[in-house]
């Protein structure tokens, strides 16, 4: 009776023990957030210069806002993959 409850202590103790590997994995971008920037507006034909200069200040508002926007997503995603890589 010893030697099976001997043999039953030692079979748990052991077993307990295993390590098992997690691989864990940084979540890729959704691609709800990987889309492009707005497509920038034409200038249409016109002889008005102030015409002109709206669609060029609207077309550089829209780019400098998705360049930042962009810009803001890549350090963000970097950082928090540093931050993940780093815990072990």
């Amino acid at each position: 009776m010893k030697a099976i409850l001997a043999i039953i202590t030692v079979s748990a103790l052991t077993a307990c023990t295993a390590v098992t590997p997690v691989k864990r994995n940084f979540p890729a971008v959704p691609a709800s957030i990987n889309k492009p920037c707005e497509t920038l507006k034409e200038v249409e034909k016109t002889d008005k210069l102030s015409e002109v200069l709206v669609t060029v200040t609207d077309n550089y508002s829209r780019s400098l806002e998705c360049q930042l926007k962009v810009d803001a997503w890549i350090e963000w995603y970097t950082q928090q993959k540093k931050v993940f890589e780093s815990v072990k």
